[in-house]
């Protein structure tokens, strides 16, 4: 079973990625294995440490008990065990967890990504108590934690990891929501015991305190930018870490109002069919209506992305060689 000490670096949430049909609301079959295996093994031979599966932006809730498990088995043979992977399981209903760990688990992953189980609101007692049974159940599963308190609708206090990392299969956490201050307080509890992933805008910022990395949505535009960024934090070139986030938010900020989670995820999908690093395919519904300025924006992001690539990927290309 993989341990917090070898999850580092940066994680990669893998698009679901769909056939021509999927927009079809009466589709049934919509994983288009040949694209995902081609994207997989490229973003891995072009240096990608962690991938992860279906949270939000890889469509855990717009996929069918069949397409998942396709999804499944199709990743874990295109992996092959070169990077550790996570495939996502969150639901709005527990029980629908465990089956969907049980697929996973013999389909030969190495761990599930997890959500507390969310239509209605948790406390943080019956979190901490779903994920110490499920932790039970798959005592040779590694367990990583999604926690995203606005989906969730439950914030996972730095106290709660106290009770949390008494269960030694629970390795990772993929963080959404956490200040300077909350990360702090949560690595002086999980530090060794838990390999914590937050948002890469404050992948710079948090090294200090000992996250083991970040998580990006874009990188499957390309991943250069991020390891030129892992490898600026592993140096401790502060002032390249630095100028690397601010450009990476750039692109965040390139066009963009407030956060809307209507197109938050799709609109990156959007970018990635017109960056072509990897080809996600369309939309799944009822993500079919996209407004004209989402569109747009989503073009500038897919370019953006490109002249980061370009400007990164002989700096880390001629660091593997060195």
């Amino acid at each position: 079973m993989l341990t917090a000490q070898e999850l580092h670096g940066i994680m990669g949430m893998m698009p679901a990625f769909a056939t021509p049909d999927s927009a079809d609301i009466s589709a049934t079959n919509t994983v288009d294995v040949d694209n995902l295996k081609a994207g997989v093994d490229r973003i891995i031979r072009d240096g990608l440490d962690i991938i992860a599966t279906t949270g939000s932006f890889g469509e855990c809730h717009t996929l069918l008990d069949d397409e998942l498990e396709t999804l499944a088995h199709a990743t874990v043979e295109a992996v092959n065990h070169r990077v550790p992977l996570f495939i996502g399981c969150t639901t709005v209903n527990p029980r629908d967890a465990v089956k969907k760990m049980r697929m996973i688990q013999d389909a030969g992953a190495d761990g599930v990504l997890v959500g507390v189980p969310f239509y209605f609101p948790s406390t943080v007692d019956n979190a901490v108590r779903f994920y110490h049974g499920i932790a039970e159940l798959f005592p040779k599963l590694a367990i990583m934690i999604y926690h995203n308190p606005i989906i969730h609708h439950v914030a996972l206090p730095a106290d709660a990891f106290r009770r949390i990392t008494q269960s030694p299969n629970i390795v990772a956490m993929k963080d959404t929501s956490r200040d300077n201050l909350g990360t702090m307080q949560l690595m002086e509890v999980v530090r060794g015991k838990i390999a914590v992933f937050p948002a890469v805008r404050d992948y710079a910022a948090y090294a200090r305190y000992g996250v083991s990395g970040c998580w990006s949505i874009e990188a499957w535009m390309g991943p250069w930018p991020l390891l030129r960024l892992r490898d600026a934090i592993g140096v401790g070139d502060d002032a390249t870490a630095q100028q690397v986030t601010l450009e990476l938010q750039g692109n965040r900020t390139t066009g963009a109002g407030p956060v809307d989670l209507t197109w938050r995820e799709t609109a990156i999908k959007i970018a990635m069919e017109y960056n072509g690093y990897v080809k996600p395919g369309p939309l799944r519904a009822p993500f079919l209506e996209i407004p004209p300025a989402v569109d747009e924006r989503a073009k500038r992001s897919a370019a953006f992305w490109s002249e980061l690539c370009a400007k990164y990927r002989p700096q880390v290309e001629a660091a593997v060689t060195a």
